[in-house]
Order: C-alpha cells, then sequence, then structure tokens
C-alpha cells in the first residue's frame, strides 16, 4: 500500500510523489491549513493539507483525529526557512497531500502515549497502544538484533540451535514449577520448564557437541523489577570444555551482541572469587562501577575495650567486622545523617553501626575511647583514611554483617549519586561454594548437577560443606546477574555422591533424575555451559527501570495478564476432563 516508510524519506525526494501510511501523532489547524505529523514503525513525516491545493484531501483532513489510520500520497518539498525539525530524519521536508485516505478512526486514547505517570495496571490492560510509542519500537527492534546475533555469534562457533520440550517432569530447582494437568493421564502433571538443563546435558551424552537455544522458562516464583514468570534465556552447551573455554565463547558471544547493538565493551571481563565477592562488596553480584569495598578489621577489634566488640571479633570464622569507607563521607553527611544510617541496617537484622569520622587531628568519633593510640592508627592504615572521610562498621554474624553491609554500599552509592550512567561493567564471580545450608537442611547453590572441585584423587574433601567449592561462574552486569553456568557433573558415582550430601536417596533419585542418571552410565562426556536472560541484558542496555518494558505483553508483579484477564477460571466440563476438582478455601 505504501511506496516508502516515513524514516526513507528526505531531500533526495523533494519533487518525487511518495505514499505513507500510518497513525496520527497529532493534528495541528493553522488558519485552514492543516499539518498532520504521521508516524510508522520509527518515524515521524509531516502532511500538508491544504485547500488551495486538494480542496478533497483538506476536507477528509478535516475529520483526521489524533491515532486515526491514515493512508497519504503526495509529493515532498523543502520545508520553509526556519521550520526544520532537527530531531526527525524526516525534519528537512514534508508531504503536499494529494489523496488522504481515513483506513480506520480511533476512539479517545486512555492515557497520552509515553506518559510514563499512568498506572501501570491501565498501561498493561492497554498493553497493545504502549507499545505503539517510539520507544517501545526502539527497545524491541535493539531486542530483534540482540537475537538474530546470537544465533549468528553462535552459529559461527558451530553452535547447534536444538528445542527442548516445554511440557516435562517436575524436577526441584530452587523456585515453584507451573504445572499442566494431563487430560489422557488424570491425576498427572507435566512441568513447564525452569531451565532446558537436563535436556541439553542429555544432548552433550548424544555426541552433539554443542548446542545453543533462545528458551522460554517459566518460575512461579515471587516476582520483583528484574523477574517474571516466563522469561526467555540464551542456552548454552558444550563438551570436552573447562571453565576457561565456557567462558570464553560466553565472552565472544556477549561482546558479538553488544557489538550488533551498537555499543562497545571490553573482549574480556574481570574475575574475582565468590569469597572475594562477599567479603568486599557483599554481594555474589556487586556492581563494579564504583568502589566501596570493605575492609576486614576483625584482628583490631579484638584488642579494643569493649566487650561486644571484642566478645564477637573471639570468633573470626563465625563473625565478622567489617569496615566501609566512604571518601569525604564526614564533609558529606551531617552526624544526624550518620546516627540515621543505624536505622537503615536494622532493618536487614543489624544490631548497629559504629562510625569513625577522619579530621585534621586524628580519628575522632564515640568508639574511638575503645582503642588505644596504635590500634587507631592501624584503623587508620588498614582504611586507607583521609582527612574529610568517614568509616563504618558492622560487626556480628557473617551471613548478616555481609549482607547489611553490602546493601548498606548500595544504599550510600545511590544516596551519593556515585554510580556512573551509561557505561557498561562485566564481572565473573567464580568458585561458587557447592552447597548452602538453611534452617539445618542441606541446598545446591547452583543446582545439584554442578561438579563440585575435587582432591587429586577425585574425592570430595571437606570439613565444613559450606567450604565446599563448585566449578560454578556468574557473569554480572551493574551488578546485576545477567546469567552464570557451570561445569557439569558427568559421572554416576559423583552425581550419586551428590544427592546424597544433599540428602536424597537413591529411591527419590531414581524417581525424580533416573532418566539423567541412566544417561550417565552411557559414556557421558565431559561437559558445562551457561545461561544468561535475555529480558535482563535487554533491560540493562536500554537503562529500562523494569523487565516489563523489554517484554511484548508481561505480567504484572502478581503475575497476572492485564490485556487478557490470565489467569482465569475454567468451565467445569474442562475441569472433570482433567480429573481436577476445586477445593472451595475459607476466606477469614
Amino acid at each position: 500500500m505504501r511506496t516508502h516508510y516515513c524514516a526513507d524519506i528526505n531531500e533526495q525526494h523533494i519533487g518525487q510523489t511518495v505514499t505513507v501510511a500510518g497513525w496520527v501523532a497529532s493534528r495541528r489547524d493553522h488558519g485552514g491549513v492543516i499539518f498532520i505529523d504521521l508516524r510508522d514503525k520509527d518515524e515521524v513525516v509531516q502532511l500538508v493539507c491544504d485547500p488551495t491545493d486538494n480542496v478533497m484531501a483538506h476536507k477528509i483532513a478535516e475529520e483526521v483525529r489524533d491515532q486515526f489510520v491514515l493512508l497519504a500520497t503526495g509529493s515532498i518539498r523543502a520545508r520553509g526557512e526556519g521550520l526544520e525539525n532537527p530531531n526527525l530524519k524526516t525534519g528537512k521536508v514534508e508531504m503536499v497531500v494529494d489523496s488522504l485516505t481515513i483506513e480506520n478512526r480511533s476512539k479517545p486514547m486512555p492515557f497520552d502515549l509515553g506518559d510514563e505517570k499512568v498506572n501501570e495496571e491501565i498501561r498493561l490492560k492497554y498493553r497493545y497502544l504502549e507499545l505503539r510509542s517510539q520507544k517501545s519500537y526502539d527497545i524491541f527492534k535493539l531486542r530483534s538484533k540482540a537475537t538474530i546475533a546470537t544465533r549468528n555469534s553462535l552459529d559461527a562457533m558451530d553452535f547447534l540451535e536444538v528445542e527442548t520440550p516445554i511440557l516435562t517432569k517436575s524436577t526441584p530447582e530452587g523456585a515453584r514449577d507451573y504445572l499442566v494437568p494431563s487430560r489422557v493421564h488424570g491425576g498427572e502433571f507435566y512441568a513447564l520448564p525452569q531451565s532446558p538443563q537436563l535436556f541439553k546435558q542429555l544432548l552433550m551424552v548424544s555426541g552433539f557437541d554443542r548446542y545453543f537455544q533462545i528458551a522460554k522458562c517459566f518460575r512461579d516464583e515471587d516476582l520483583r523489577a528484574d523477574r517474571q514468570p516466563e522469561f526467555t534465556q540464551i542456552d548454552v552447551e558444550m563438551s570436552f570444555c573447562d571453565q576457561e573455554d565456557v567462558i570464553r565463547v560466553a565472552e565472544k558471544l556477549i561482546n558479538d551482541i553488544f557489538t550488533a547493538c551498537g555499543f562497545t565493551i571490553p573482549t574480556s571481563f574481570n574475575r574475582i572469587t565468590h569469597t572475594e565477592a562477599m567479603e568486599k562488596y557483599g554481594s555474589d553480584k556487586p556492581d563494579m562501577r564504583y568502589d566501596l569495598a570493605m575492609v576486614d578489621v576483625i584482628d583490631i577489634f579484638e584488642r579494643c575495650d569493649n566487650e561486644i566488640f571484642s566478645g564477637i571479633a573471639k570468633t573470626p570464622k563465625k563473625n565478622r567486622i567489617k569496615a566501609l569507607k566512604v571518601p569525604q563521607g564526614d564533609t558529606i553527611f551531617s552526624k544526624r545523617q550518620m546516627k540515621g544510617f543505624e536505622e537503615y541496617v536494622r532493618k536487614f537484622g543489624a544490631a548497629g553501626l559504629g562510625y569513625f569520622q577522619m579530621k585534621e587531628d586524628g580519628l575522632k568519633g564515640p568508639l574511638t575511647k575503645f582503642f588505644s593510640e596504635d590500634d587507631i592508627q592501624a584503623i587508620i592504615e588498614r582504611c586507607e583514611l583521609e582527612v574529610g572521610d568517614a568509616v563504618f562498621f558492622g560487626a556480628g554474624d557473617k551471613k548478616l554483617v555481609l549482607d547489611y553491609m553490602g546493601r548498606f554500599r548500595i544504599y550510600l552509592a545511590e544516596l551519593m549519586d556515585i554510580i556512573p550512567q551509561d557505561t557498561f561493567e562485566f564481572l565473573w564471580v567464580v568458585d561458587f561454594p557447592m552447597f548452602e545450608v538453611e534452617d539445618g537442611r542441606v541446598k545446591a547453590l547452583h543446582h545439584p548437577f554442578t561438579q563440585p572441585k575435587t582432591s587429586e584423587n577425585g574425592t570430595i574433601d571437606y570439613e565444613d560443606i559450606e567450604e565446599i567449592e563448585s566449578i560454578a561462574y556468574d557473569i554480572v552486569l551493574n551488578g546485576t546477574e545477567l546469567g552464570g553456568g557451570s561445569i557439569r557433573i558427568h559421572k554416576e558415582a559423583m552425581q550419586a555422591e551428590i544427592f546424597k550430601l544433599l540428602g536424597i536417596s537413591e529411591e527419590e533419585a531414581q524417581e525424580k533424575f533416573g532418566f539423567l542418571l541412566d544417561a550417565l552410565k552411557f559414556g557421558a562426556p565431559p561437559h558445562g555451559g551457561f545461561a544468561m536472560g535475555l529480558d535482563r541484558m535487554i533491560m540493562l542496555m536500554t537503562g529500562a527501570q523494569s523487565i516489563r518494558e523489554v517484554i511484548a505483553f508481561p505480567k504484572t508483579q502478581r503475575a497476572q495478564c492485564m490485556l487478557t484477564q490470565a489467569p482465569s477460571p475454567v468451565d467445569a466440563e474442562q475441569l472433570k476432563e482433567l480429573s481436577l476438582r476445586l477445593r472451595q478455601t475459607q476466606t477469614v
């Protein structure tokens, strides 16, 4: 129907007759001459409807309102002197309309496009209208480039794209499964995959060597700004590899994606161990765009005269005393603000928060009276304090201190507005613990198919189960976990040992993972891989505030689709076919 997209029209078309189509972005009547800004997928062109040029086109233009769908034919001319619009690709020209057709009319819009103050539920109810904006189109244009670059990059590295099942078996992976009842097998259920993990490992047993998939995954978990119940991940697995091989592939892939999307990033990324990340930044996904690293001072506090601090310091394996230096913090924050920070960390379980101020005449603060001159000097040197600095102290249980001091670090950075924007800081976090213990129960930190680090004779030696390290790695971008992976267990005996440490009996292991254990008996090669969240990557690329902005039809934080009103009830006949019956629940 059209001869040109709006964005293609420029000074070279002056004098030519073209046809364009799109939606009315705005309409202005200037003393009889009507100007219409017509927008298609990614640009606006100005239409001029002058009754002296074409009476019929002008008459139709009088009926036009915002968001009407138009087809327009006319000649291109240069805009008058001083009337050019430098913000548009078409800003130097305009179309004098010869023929105008209203292809469809529009009711008044429920909100103005681009108005971010509109209630999110309203915007999601009319998501197809929100997507009509230039901002939304640009996001999904970038997302399309990223997915195409993903396929091109991995294809060039000899990876084979393979689709794995959506209807599969429920397996514990840390979040709740979405269950799908089977009509054929009454009372039994499929699960939607939280990831293609087991299937991609089976493909390695099949000898496929290098696999990838842009996979839909589903997790019934509490939602946050960077989570959705259904999401897309770039899933990769390869055989006969070690951690270095996987990291090289991941860095090449990420670089190809960002380059295709118009960004320049390093070809290789910095690395720190999980232990270093936790001890210095209180997070396994630290934002490295700013410093504010924590320093361990538990040995100095052990010598102080304060019984609370010295008591905590007597068990350095179980406890931590961390110092967080804020350069020029004494000049930035008032004493009242510093005392107020204690209320912030108390929200995360802290018993308190101490602080010192570095003055011209030395270290000052309510805690200095408990330290000798030598130990005060030791704190100054350990924290590398200069005049004007402030230093904050957290003390107590190791996990608790690292958690609230890590949160406090982010809070301070945001408060001081020191986080650089428009920059990408990638980081590999490696050597993750294999296990964590919660409420006395041993859990796999990544998943139970991760290869633990072993001794030279291939055994797992440990005194504390939480100190066992795994060959696992996460890729972090600007403080957000972009993805992660591991080298997998490829020997049945090792997999059985890990199940045993997790408290999974042989019977339960066979019931839930029997197909994988059987496959490991048939010559499974060494293999490993990674997965990256495509939605999160696009969110970070575009600077979007929520992952919902980069998913075409997202769910709300309550996992509802406002557009289709899903989830919704089904009729009794459907339930009967699925051998299901709803139980009435009483509300209090």
